[in-house]
């Protein structure tokens, strides 16, 4: 190990090796000081190291960009013709553009670069707004969990699927869950900033005087370990299946909550080694540490933890909050903080108006998904179920549209209906009845719902004019908010990109 320092007096570079790697010292005559210049080296290396992970960013940044903003080749796979067309907002990953197969699709931020009006949005943070969705878009998707930057609401009124990608940041958002634990448990933070803040300024830097006070101070971070302790887990979906596994692997006793789980996500949970809570309530009661993972909803999990359950909680329970700042009361955690009642920290990577600044809130950047494997996960799951959407009409991970997948026959030569319309009674029958006068057999079909919005995917035989019955199909069903035909992508009329897509609500403006 190579020790730089600059001497005290002249600033000249003095290199010192030692055996086995050790520095080298002067014989001691004097009370040692740790030079200055060993401040100033480790500030540079920060700042050195802080340069570094700009330019990774900025090289991830301009790969994205030159994915994205890339020609597409006149040939895919013998097909010539036009592509799909994705706008993308933010720097998005380039493992997930490229599976977006070159001169298929055409992918750009610049709407200059694109041949046709986006067919598909795709974004992380950017705060979309309803005129930068044009007619021509078919689906949105977010590269993560959270769609609180799109509006949802409006875009369900105008029939466009909103995606997410849950799921593929859970492993990063596990990990921050066990260093919340850790430091929920042990005066870590606090013990950093005490050494800077307090020891080095009251010693001098004095590397004696500063030794003696580490070690003697350590008695002002008493903690706890974590080993046998119960953690209660809301929300036991993706991420908090993770943790689960996490926390009983560290030796902890685990109990959780979820009264929405899925079949899925149960067949991934240690049954038989975890506790199920039967409420909120009952998993308050009994836990040491309390984490969430569970979407905020208005009305739903607003203020999941309030006032009044927390009352339930043990006095030294910590919180760990890597979701949504909305789903504990921070007023009433800081009100029960202020009399006592409550003594355990809450760890969160959100700010919260009540909390600023209070000792028991320990805030970090929101990095839940700050990781480069969570990011590229993330784009790669959004770029697969954008892919799958506009190719077959399916539907999976979206927060506003029923989940619908309708396999195609084998060796089906014909046209595939997909149609969004508004979920009222009756519809249905006027979708088939009108497609009977038509002539129109059909092979197979779907039909599902979620709140005010109905999908249907019906396949059927060659249409001689798909345009016109589009058109004739809206002015049958009113209902009707949007259709289009696919067929074999990319190999007849029917799939090529951009063809025969219907829009009542544009058409009628």
């Amino acid at each position: 190990m190579m020790l730089h320092a600059t001497a005290p007096v002249t600033g000249k570079a003095v290199t010192c090796k030692g055996a086995r790697g050790v520095p080298c010292v002067a014989p001691r005559t004097t009370a040692r000081r740790l030079p200055v210049a060993r401040a100033t080296s480790t500030e540079s290396d920060e700042i050195a190291l802080l340069e570094r992970a700009l330019t990774i960013a900025k090289e991830r940044a301009a790969k994205a960009k030159e994915v994205a903003a890339a020609p597409a080749p006149t040939s895919a796979g013998g097909y010539s013709g036009p592509g799909f067309t994705i706008k993308t907002f933010n720097a998005i990953s380039p493992v997930g553009l490229e599976r977006f197969p070159a001169g298929k699709y055409v992918v750009s931020g610049d709407d200059a670069k694109l041949p046709a009006s986006p067919m598909a949005i795709m974004l992380r943070s950017h705060q979309l707004k309803q005129e930068e969705v044009p007619p021509t878009v078919r689906c949105i998707v977010r590269c993560g969990a959270g769609v609180n930057n799109i509006p949802v609401p409006k875009m369900t009124e105008l029939g466009i699927p909103v995606f997410n990608t849950p799921g593929a940041n859970a492993n990063a958002v596990k990990e921050l869950v066990i260093c919340g634990l850790l430091l929920a448990s042990r005066g870590i933070l606090e013990g950093n900033k005490y050494t800077e803040e307090v020891i080095y300024k009251e010693e001098n830097m004095d590397y004696d005087k500063v030794a003696k006070r580490i070690e003697k101070d350590k008695a002002k971070f008493v903690g706890c370990e974590i080993e046998g302790k119960t953690l209660g887990v809301v929300g036991l979906g993706a991420i908090g299946g993770r943790v689960v596994n996490a926390a009983l692997a560290l030796g902890m006793k685990v109990v959780g909550f979820d009264p929405v789980l899925s079949l899925d996500a149960a067949w991934k949970l240690p049954g038989d080694r975890m506790a199920r809570a039967e409420s909120l309530d009952e998993l308050l009661k009994v836990s040491d540490y309390v984490t969430v993972h569970v979407p905020y909803i208005k009305g739903a999990t607003h203020h999941m933890i309030n006032g009044t359950n927390l009352k339930l909680c043990k006095p030294t329970v910590s919180f760990l909050n890597f979701s949504r700042t909305e789903i504990i009361d921070g007023e009433a955690l800081r009100d029960l903080y202020k009399n006592g009642r409550l003594t355990g920290k809450y760890i969160s990577d959100f700010a919260d108006p009540f909390l600023s600044g209070h000792p028991k809130h320990l805030v970090i950047p929101h990095l839940g998904a700050s990781t480069e494997e969570a990011e590229d996960n993330s784009a790669a799951m959004a770029a697969e179920t954008v892919k799958d959407f506009l190719e077959t009409g399916t539907i999976r991970n979206s927060v506003n549209f029923p989940q619908t997948v309708l396999d195609k026959k084998p060796g089906h030569i014909g046209g595939r209906l997909c149609i969004v319309n508004k979920n009222e009674a009756g519809v249905l029958g006027q979708i088939t009845t009108y497609l009977g006068t038509q002539k129109i057999n059909i092979e197979q079909q779907i039909n599902t719902s979620r709140g005010d919005i109905a999908y249907t995917v019906l396949d059927f035989g060659k249409v001689e004019n798909p345009a016109g019955l589009q058109e004739g199909l809206a002015k049958a069903c009113p209902a009707i908010i949007s259709s289009r035909f696919i067929g074999n992508v990319f190999d007849d009329e029917l799939g090529q990109p951009g063809t025969f897509f219907y829009v009542k609500w544009a058409n009628s403006a």
